[in-house]
């Protein structure tokens, strides 16, 4: 006979709520373990009445969605909790940020409208930046990777390596002069000349191809190779307009549903 957990059951959720949060500073180096306990301390912290399972083992029930790489840093990463009790959203958002480390930011909370969040997400853009390199030397290998069919790369997964085809997934690519005003507001400074600024806009596939993949992929396909380190931004990432290659906010129909 199957055992059942003692006690009543955990409290129904009544109140789903969507979070864009930031990865900034030293903070881009956190994994997405590593941001899980730091969000479920900061929620039991915060007093947040999140939902559990049911079961032996409950779990807070919060799905996460997306999430960058360890090493990049990001303006627009999202994940959506269960409430057991309905608190307002700008509220959760103050009492969270107060809880997270600076650099885990809470940028903005909304009552979901329903439908899958991560089905929103369909692309990202990125501002990567290449110390050492000039924006003339970025520009021509831009050209060369454009100009392919297909550039394959190889990156080491838990399964082991896997070859997959970079170029593919790449919606729009190019070289920009500065940094854009989001990621200035935020702090962040150019490092000195020469530092090429790549604009890149990647459709979310599987397996993923990340900005590392694609400066793998200009490695290889047009010999650019930075002398220091690059250093990633996610911009956003969202539904896809693929008339123009812009990536849009997945949280426009929660806010026009809440404000409706």
């Amino acid at each position: 006979m199957a055992r059942t957990p003692d006690g009543p059951p955990p409290p129904p959720v009544v109140q789903r709520l969507r979070l864009r949060f930031t990865k900034r500073g030293r903070l881009r180096f956190t994994s997405h373990r590593d941001f899980q306990r730091a969000l479920e301390r900061a929620v039991r912290r915060a007093g947040v009445p999140v939902a559990y399972s049911a079961g032996f083992n409950p779990h807070p029930k919060i799905s996460y969605a997306g999430a960058a790489p360890t090493g990049a840093a990001s303006e627009a990463e999202y994940l959506e909790i269960a409430l057991s009790t309905k608190v307002e959203p700008d509220a959760l958002r103050a009492a969270l940020d107060e809880a997270l480390p600076t650099g885990l930011d809470v940028v903005e909370v909304v009552e979901t409208a329903g439908g899958a969040l991560a089905d929103r997400l369909v692309a990202s853009e990125w501002i990567v930046e290449l110390p050492g390199v000039t924006p003339e030397e970025a520009a021509t290998a831009v050209v060369t990777f454009l100009a392919a069919d297909r550039v394959e790369v190889t990156r080491l997964t838990k399964n082991g390596n896997r070859t997959f085809d970079a170029r593919g997934a790449v919606v729009r690519l190019g070289v920009v002069d500065t940094l854009p005003d989001l990621l200035v507001r935020a702090g962040a400074q150019v490092p000195p000349p020469p530092c090429a600024i790549l604009n890149l806009v990647v459709r979310h596939t599987t397996p993923a191809v990340r900005p590392d993949d694609v400066l793998a992929a200009l490695r290889s396909q047009a010999l650019l190779a930075p002398p220091s380190p690059s250093r990633m931004t996610r911009l956003a990432q969202g539904p896809l307009d693929e008339a123009d290659g812009t990536v849009a906010d997945p949280l426009t129909a929660d806010r026009n549903a809440a404000g409706a």
